[in-house]
Formats: C-alpha cells, structure tokens, sequence
C-alpha cells in the first residue's frame, strides 16, 4: 500500500467551485431525522437548544490500513476529511464558548466513523447518514463512486431548527474551521449589541 499521509493536505488540489447546489438551505427547518452515532446510538438533529449546532458534512475520512479510492484526490473537495475533523477537534473549546456545539456529518458507516474517531480523539459525535435521510430531506450536494454516495463537502449552522448559515464550497478543509469561528464572533457581537 503506498504510504499517504490522511493528516495532510496534498499541495495542487482541485479546487471546488459553487454550483449553486446549496443555494436553497439558508432558512430552511432541519429535518425532524435522527442519525447513527460513532457508537450506533441515535441522535435527533431538530432540537430547540439555547446553543447553536455546527452541522459540517464532509465524504469521507481515510483509514490508515486502506487505501484511498482511486482518484480521489482528482474529485474537487474531497480530500482533506481527516485535517477537517482534527480542525473542529482542536478549536472545540472555542467553538463551545462561542455557545456552538460542533457535529460531523458523513455517509460513512458507524463502524468507520468509531475507527475514526477513537483514532484522531475526537470528543463530539460524528453521525452517520449511511442511508441518505438528511442528503434527500434537505437535498444536500452529493457525488458518486461506483455505488457509493458521498455529502459534498459543507457546512450548516442551525439556530434552534432553522439553518441559519451554509458554507459551500470548502476549501481548503482544514482551515474552514476559521470561517465557522469568524462568523460566530460577529453572531455574537452582533447579538450583544441588541
């Protein structure tokens, strides 16, 4: 098995571009779904909280003891999962101060997703929409492989039940985490100031 680094991001990686394909998400209801945790419990995505939910869907993290699918690095914001989850790991302190709660979102199955996070630490759900209930209730951007079906790459920020920002196109992945907490501190500025 050639030897990849899923902690880094390659240089000369095709940049994805807006298609418009979130441009319906602002302002919508999140779905009254529940999704699979890393340890196969369920979790409600519509919950009226007093913190805002950082819902950041991402196609899929490498595993060190599999290679990566064939071309993936040619797939316009596909690489980069891994970097993108330690980044949300890292700044989670921040981002709970910010009174936002961040949660991962992927089409990978739970048992992938436990491998990740038990590998990489991570200390907040990571959920699995393996059979594609938030992908078609709020059609979310997707590309295929074979017939596997992966989220592109976004990003949505829900107040109480309604997305209330989107980030799409990503890129790069592991320094979108910036964005998120940017937009944060002048949410609450903002809010403050009322």
């Amino acid at each position: 098995m050639e030897n990849i680094n899923l902690n880094s991001i390659p240089k000369n990686l095709p940049v994805p571009k807006n298609d418009g394909l979130c441009d319906h998400l602002e302002g919508m209801e999140i779905p009254d779904i529940k999704l699979l945790t890393q340890s196969e419990e369920n979790l409600k995505l519509r919950r009226k909280e007093t913190f805002r939910l950082i819902l950041y869907c991402y196609p899929m993290t490498g595993r060190p003891d599999k290679p990566l699918l064939k071309n993936w690095d040619n797939i316009p914001g596909a690489r980069g999962c891994t970097p993108e989850n330690c980044s949300f790991r890292d700044h989670y302190e921040e981002l709970i101060k910010l009174n936002a709660l961040p949660i991962g979102i992927t089409t990978q199955i739970p048992s992938d997703i436990k491998e990740m996070v038990n590998r990489l630490n991570i200390n907040y759900d990571i959920l699995s929409d393996c059979n594609l209930e938030l992908v078609r209730s709020l059609n979310l951007p997707t590309f295929s492989i074979g017939k596997m079906i992966f989220i592109k790459r976004l990003t949505m920020i829900i107040n109480n039940i309604k997305i209330e920002k989107v980030f799409y196109p990503i890129f790069p992945p592991d320094k979108h985490v910036y964005e998120v907490i940017s937009w944060l501190k002048i949410k609450q500025k903002i809010n403050s100031n009322e």
